[in-house]
């Protein structure tokens, strides 16, 4: 049944994804895994509470992403953390397409104004990913690597700008890839130490 279960949560996050919630019927789902729309009402009690739980899912799976690369521990100093967090990001939301995708549609800040578990999850996310910006600048400072800033706004403004980059990429409106050195070296420049 756990493995059922699975295939539901993925295959739904790949339809919500690409076509979007409302555009996605529980009679589809139903088809693509082979399943018995009870079945999905019997792991899920509605369509938004199988929402819900994909949402949990994306944020477990981007904390054990980030845990077994930020586990390896080969940073020097919160610089180069910094490069390497920015770097994993943008690889992660390669190979995870379908959960940044999600991320990026219309349809989970609008179910967040209704529910606070939608809010709340989509939050987790959030923190989660700029606590890892929020990290590597504490490290910095702590070493000297980069210079004294509002931690959480610069951790914030930095998410931001690479998130952006990740939009555009989903868009068809423009390659992160191209714009990796310029986004380096922008975040180098806005965090490097004084003098």
């Amino acid at each position: 049944m756990g493995n059922k279960k699975e295939l539901i949560l993925e295959t739904a996050t790949i339809l919500f994804a690409e076509h979007g919630f409302n555009e996605t019927s529980v009679a589809h789902l139903a088809n693509l895994t082979q399943s018995a729309e009870g079945t999905i009402f019997y792991h899920f009690k509605n369509k938004n509470d199988l929402f819900l739980a994909i949402l949990e899912n994306v944020k477990k799976g981007i904390l054990d992403e980030f845990s077994g690369y930020m586990g390896q521990g080969r940073f020097e100093n919160g610089l180069q953390m910094m490069e390497g967090v920015i770097g994993f990001f943008l690889f992660l939301a390669g190979k995870k397409e379908q959960w940044f995708r999600l991320l990026q549609r219309h349809y989970p800040y609008e179910f967040a104004r209704s529910s606070e578990d939608c809010r709340a999850h989509l939050e987790a996310i959030y923190n989660t990913l700029v606590d890892l910006f929020e990290e590597a600048i504490r490290r910095g400072q702590h070493d000297c690597s980069i210079r004294s800033l509002p931690e959480r706004k610069t951790a914030l403004l930095l998410f931001s700008m690479v998130n952006g980059l990740i939009w555009f990429k989903f868009h068809d409106l423009y390659e992160p890839a191209t714009l990796y050195d310029e986004l380096l070296a922008a975040c180098k420049r806005m965090l490097a130490p004084d003098g």
